[in-house]
């Protein structure tokens, strides 16, 4: 792996990305997740159904396929995709943690933390009956 090679591939995406979405704008969620998850399984289709035929070595089947449209490009457009679902939920996913830490510590101040006065409550269901 070299840092620089994947750098200029995130890079060339997010160009692509943008130009993209001056021509097609959010299309690829207009059906909500179940569409967005669909465009994908359909481009790993694609790769699925082209390895195949190479015996599932997709090294292999890229050096085969001069096409401009083959497998490197199912392969980009893919990754794009992919950035593009992650991207998505990367806002809801932090506002999400956000809540999560806030339930979890509301009530616990930081001298409580420090000192160990923080415990586990126990009630009547946490106590030994099996004597």
């Amino acid at each position: 792996m070299k840092p620089e090679n994947l750098r200029k591939l995130t890079e060339s995406d997010i160009e692509c990305l943008a130009k993209a979405e001056e021509s097609y704008g959010d299309s690829w969620k207009k059906r909500g997740g179940i569409g967005a998850f669909m465009m994908l399984a359909r481009k790993w289709d694609r790769l699925e159904n082209k390895t195949n035929e190479y015996g599932w070595d997709i090294f292999e089947a890229i050096q085969d396929d001069n096409r401009p449209e083959g497998i490197l490009d199912d392969i980009r457009d893919l990754r794009r995709y992919l950035l593009l679902v992650e991207e998505e939920m990367q806002e809801d996913m932090q506002e999400i943690d956000k809540i999560i830490i806030e339930e979890l510590t509301s009530g616990i101040t930081l001298p409580q933390f420090e000192t160990g006065l923080i415990s586990r409550k126990t009630d009547a269901t946490d106590t030994n009956d099996s004597e």
